[in-house]
């Protein structure tokens, strides 16, 4: 496969899966072979990212001494040096150092962080070759691997899909997007821009949920992260408007200096003034007139404002930057990763008789009022246990970030998730609106239970009943729950529903778990639409709501 041919894969998401298979040379089944695997690896290289082109440590440190009232004060201190003023040469020179070890540090650091773009995709990878599968390094990954992805995966390359279900990718570290991107291996127009074209995942990006198959179809530089680095690499360093106006008055005022020092000593000779003392008369007028204290105090500020950016998680490459950034009066940011962590977080937890406020920490008054109230309390564990996504030894999350941050504050309010073990589940679809999972007892008397979540209209429409603070079931009373989910909506949060089934009647539910278990349409309705199959279900609580407030 030749480089006009990769150029042209790079573009496949207007193909049909099949012409995408052609024109990559690969099989669908099958995959690669192992020998063209390892020919296209020696043609194409590994796939991993570029080291910017970086100078070294001694030409960095020296960039930091390129300007023009720098070198006056090199010029200044040298003079003052001979002139025996050991106390103001060591001023000046201490001025200098510390501009350029500022300088060079920040620079330094800004390198770290191109470097660590360059480790987004150092990850493993399950690919299919000769109709095995294996587990290799990204790095070996080469155009036309047929790749294997599941929840918790980072994407090692740029894929065009092939086969999915269910796939979600967070995609926020290369386009902002938030929310996790469902995927489906149909075909794009050609014109669709890189964040809409729902049959690719890019390097880089991460499976939240769901499964998949892709062919590669770029690695390493080509790759749309790798276009990302090559950018942030390339980008011009330009004057700010601070340094222009430094270097326009620093060569104004060298000259005037230079300009009457020559006459001093011009006018000193023709007066009959020995010329000794006269050239040493000059050069102190003109270590007297260069403000040596100019650069020294331009050089802290900026650096108190980069020590404070710094404290903040902003990294500066360059001192001069935060003059710029001081100066703008309108700056427009997409806000995920920028002013926001990109992280789910619950804040409150309601039911139609009570409120719980919970927080990042909730405390012991919390969690009390949480475990008293068995509406709140069944709230937390659907939350909990009706989730696909899973926590890390480390305590981070892994899958979709509304799921993650339910199970977080599960864990903070002593409900361990995924503590009732699961007998079965309805996945979640757009075309359903709520996830359903069924589990063994949880402690309820009755047998197996069935915990649901989803959309506030649609989980409503599946109830009959609400819970109230004791665990005893009421009519359900539609009109507040509505009313309250739409003014915590207008606060920002997202509000989903959470309910709860129990085998409590005369005819098990287990007739309505089957057809819903088996059914992926939204016409699929509970076993109480059906003569004599009357279980009960209950809202546990009908608004658990979450903002990206993180």
């Amino acid at each position: 496969m030749g480089a006009g041919t990769v150029d042209e894969a790079r573009t496949v998401h207007d193909l049909p899966a099949e012409e995408a298979w052609l024109l990559l040379g690969s099989d669908p089944r099958l995959g690669l072979r192992g020998d063209e695997a390892r020919d296209r690896l020696a043609r194409h290289g590994p796939n991993r990212l570029p080291r910017a082109v970086s100078a070294g440590p001694v030409r960095r440190l020296l960039r930091q001494l390129h300007h023009p009232l720098v070198y006056v004060l090199v010029v200044s201190g040298f003079v003052t040096l001979a002139l025996r003023e050991l106390v103001d040469s060591a001023v000046i020179f201490g001025v200098v150092v510390l501009n350029a070890v500022i300088g060079f540090v920040q620079e330094s650091k800004a390198d770290a962080a191109l470097e660590a773009l360059r480790s987004m995709v150092h990850t493993r990878a399950r690919v299919v070759r000769d109709g095995l599968r294996h587990e290799v390094a990204s790095e070996e990954l080469v155009p036309g691997d047929l790749v294997l992805l599941e929840a918790g995966d980072k994407v090692p390359a740029d894929l065009r899909l092939v086969d999915s279900s269910e796939l979600r990718l967070d995609e926020s570290a290369l386009t902002g997007e938030s929310l996790p991107v469902p995927k489906r291996p149909g075909v794009v127009e050609r014109r669709t821009p890189v964040a809409d074209r729902s049959n690719m995942a890019w390097s880089g990006t991460l499976v939240v949920a769901g499964t998949g198959s892709g062919v590669v179809v770029a690695t390493g530089a080509g790759t749309e992260v790798g276009e990302i680095h090559r950018l942030v690499g390339g980008a011009e360093v330009l004057a700010t408007p601070l340094s222009r106006k430094l270097a326009v008055f620093s060569a104004w005022l060298t000259g005037v200096v230079l300009a009457l020092a020559v006459l001093t000593f011009a006018v000193g000779v023709a007066r009959g003034e020995a010329g000794a003392e006269m050239f040493t008369a000059a050069v102190a007028l003109a270590v007297g007139a260069i403000p040596e204290g100019l650069p020294a105090a331009v050089t802290i500020t900026l650096a108190i404002g980069v020590s404070r950016m710094a404290r903040r998680g902003a990294v500066v490459r360059r001192l001069p930057a935060v003059e710029t950034l001081g100066g703008a009066t309108v700056i427009c940011s997409d806000k995920t990763g920028t002013l926001t962590q990109n992280r789910m977080s619950v804040r409150l937890l309601w039911s139609p008789s009570s409120e719980v406020e919970v927080g990042d920490r909730p405390g012991p008054g919390t969690l009390a009022a949480v475990r008293d109230d068995q509406a709140l309390w069944w709230c937390l564990l659907a939350g909990a246990n009706c989730n696909d996504a899973a926590l890390t030894e480390a305590g981070e999350g892994v899958g979709d970030p509304t799921e993650t941050a339910m199970l977080l504050v599960a864990r903070h309010l002593g409900a361990a998730p995924h503590a009732l073990p699961r007998l079965g589940s309805v996945p979640f679809s757009s075309e359903r609106q709520y996830m359903a999972t069924r589990h063994a007892s949880g402690g309820r008397p009755g047998g197996d239970v069935v915990l649901v979540k989803g959309g506030v209209e649609r989980v409503l429409a599946l109830c009959s009943q609400q819970l109230g603070p004791d665990g005893t079931p009421a009519p359900l009373a539609a009109e507040p729950v509505l009313a309250a989910a739409h003014a915590l909506a207008a606060q920002g949060m997202r509000v989903l529903a959470t309910a709860l089934l129990d085998d409590a009647g005369p005819t098990p539910w287990r007739t309505w778990w089957r057809a819903g278990a088996r059914s992926s349409s939204p016409g699929c309705r509970p076993c109480s639409t059906r003569p004599g199959t009357p279980p009960r279900r209950r809202c546990a609580a009908a608004a658990r709501p979450a903002s990206r407030s993180r």
